[in-house]
């Protein structure tokens, strides 16, 4: 099995910008934020951002890992692979396992449904983007 590693590298890109703008201040962050719990006067994240954007980056190198894995066993098994079914294949991980893995979290966290909502949409868009570029090459 071959990997292409500009496309693993440009998908987890992809997740870490669309992470940035669907969170971003003049997006959903502050609905998010406070769908939390959280005061709007409370900052974000802890004294070492380093760490806490340095493994969301780590953690969108093996989302994309996994989903050329996927979408390479895809290509073999269908013959073909194109953006548009990388697309679909990224959108049923993010949908299957993304955002339902993460649903029961929430709700036995005690979570507001809607702040799983902006969450799991973002996974989705993401994972959608990576299927997406990586089936592109």
């Amino acid at each position: 099995m071959e990997l292409n590693f500009l496309a693993i590298v440009l998908a987890a890109l992809s997740g870490i910008v669309i992470g940035a703008l669907w969170f971003g201040p003049k997006t959903f962050f502050p609905m998010w934020w406070k769908l939390i719990g959280k005061n709007p006067s409370e900052q974000p994240g802890t004294d070492n951002m380093a760490l806490i954007f340095g493994s969301t980056f780590v953690a969108a190198v093996v989302q994309s890992i996994v989903m050329a894995v996927l979408i390479n066993l895809a290509e073999q098994a269908t013959g073909t692979m194109n953006t548009v079914t990388g697309l679909a294949i990224g959108s049923l991980v993010g949908v299957g396992f993304a955002a339902s893995a993460s649903l029961s979290h929430h709700l036995f966290g005690g979570f507001a449904i809607k702040a799983w909502v902006l969450e799991a949409g973002q996974d989705i868009v993401s994972l959608a983007a990576m299927g997406a570029i990586i089936a592109s090459f």
